[in-house]
């Protein structure tokens, strides 16, 4: 399990994946990280970290500013309803801590056990910027690269348009 940004960062380097990693306070929600992170450019994302009544788990992925509708996208995904997982099933899965959910922490998942949902609009901008599995940084990755780093882990994130749902 990566558990680190040195980690994460080397093994983005060894896929070949340019990355960018800005340094700021920890943050906790949306509205801390724009404060540390609103001058980067870039996409900014947000992930959720779900669990559905048939205790299947998913991680969404979509822009920061996004409105995600839970029921919409439960129906829209097949799902029981959704609950967000609790920060021991996080860990244990994602190798992260509450508030520092990333789509990069799906490296961690070596089981298969989470759906990647990720916007389709998100994964087509330039550049995505992300923790690298900790809160105190940013990382700026390319959507592109992004994808493919999703896919090495052998996830194949669903692309979904989150705000027509």
């Amino acid at each position: 399990m990566l558990t680190t940004r040195a980690e994460i960062l080397a093994h983005l380097t060894s896929l070949g994946i340019e990355t960018e990693t800005f340094d700021h306070p920890p943050v906790f929600t949306v509205e801390e990280s724009q404060q540390h992170t609103a001058h980067l450019p870039g996409a900014h994302c947000k992930n959720l970290f779900l669990k559905d009544k048939k205790d299947r788990l998913w991680l969404v992925t979509c822009g920061d500013e996004q409105r995600v509708d839970l029921n919409r996208l439960s129906k829209a995904l097949g799902a029981a309803r959704f609950s967000f997982g609790r920060s021991e099933l996080l860990r244990e899965v994602l190798g992260v801590e509450p508030g520092s959910v990333t789509p990069l922490a799906i490296v961690n998942d070596s089981d298969g056990r989470v759906t990647h949902v990720l916007d389709a609009r998100l994964a087509a901008q330039a550049i995505v910027n992300c923790h690298p599995l900790r809160n105190d940084a940013t990382t700026a990755i390319r959507g592109a690269d992004l994808l493919r780093f999703i896919r090495s882990t052998g996830h194949e994130p669903l692309l979904l348009d989150l705000d027509a749902l």
